[in-house]
């Protein structure tokens, strides 16, 4: 099976407008994609109610309806970013919406995850994004104005992002890599991580760790087997694992 990969294109933030991403996301099936992992924030925020919608998500929400029609499987895993899709108006946009992926390509098999709230030491952090999540908050978002509940998202995140930020740039390879050989162990060859949107591979015991690149930086679709880059901008990045790195992982961006 030939998977692509897209994860945290920030569209509407670093990622800009939507029409380099539709146009790679119509190429797909050309491309012989048989299977999309989306790998969260694609947008700067998104919020499945209609009222929330952008010209920049009707855009990727048709173009994710036509990969779906044109036979290509498509799933989103939750983001940071991202808020009450999995039973909204964009459901039809996707075969699944959830927190983890698990699937094969080239006869290796792997678990894809967004990567945010794996340090259990960001209570504050972890608090909010469940508390964010939550059927409660769903009905509050669901009846308070637009623009009230958008001003309290993005405060809310603003307010946590200066703990959250912390942990994100300075998370320790060690959280990683227990979590990756916890899950590993599961079955899986390798863990695709988001959210950190800098790439960085290593080894663990049973497999490898591979941390993707922003798309809002790389412009690239990432594949499984993997191929030579292809996207807007294409990236001269080294794709060899990278078996050296300190024992932090530094990342950039929102």
């Amino acid at each position: 099976m030939s998977v692509a990969l897209i994860a945290d294109a920030h569209l509407g933030g670093p990622g800009g407008d939507a029409g380099p991403l539709v146009a790679q996301l119509d190429a797909l099936p050309e491309q012989g994609a048989e299977h999309l992992v989306l790998m969260g924030d694609i947008f700067q925020g998104w919020v499945g109610f209609e009222r929330f919608e952008t010209e920049a998500v009707r855009r990727v929400v048709a173009a994710l309806k036509r990969l779906r029609a044109a036979g290509v499987r498509v799933d989103y895993i939750e983001g940071n970013r991202d808020f009450f899709l999995a039973d909204g108006p964009y459901a039809d946009a996707f075969d699944a919406v959830c927190r983890e992926v698990s699937f094969e390509a080239g006869g290796r098999r792997y678990l894809a995850v967004h990567g945010d709230g794996l340090d259990h030491r960001d209570w504050q952090y972890r608090f909010w994004r469940r508390a964010s999540k939550s059927a409660l908050s769903r009905m509050v978002v669901s009846w308070t104005p637009r623009r009230l509940a958008r001003w309290l998202i993005d405060s809310t995140e603003r307010s946590l992002s200066k703990t959250n930020r912390r942990h994100k740039r300075h998370i320790p390879r060690e959280v990683l890599q227990g979590y990756a050989e916890e899950r590993l162990a599961e079955g899986h060859d390798a863990l695709l991580v988001g959210h950190f949107h800098e790439e960085h591979r290593w080894p663990v015991d049973g497999g490898e760790v591979w941390l993707l690149e922003a798309w809002y930086d790389s412009r690239r679709v990432e594949w499984l087997p993997e191929r030579p880059a292809q996207g807007v901008a294409d990236s001269a990045a080294d794709s060899a694992v990278d078996a050296t790195a300190g024992d932090t992982l530094e990342a950039t961006g929102p």
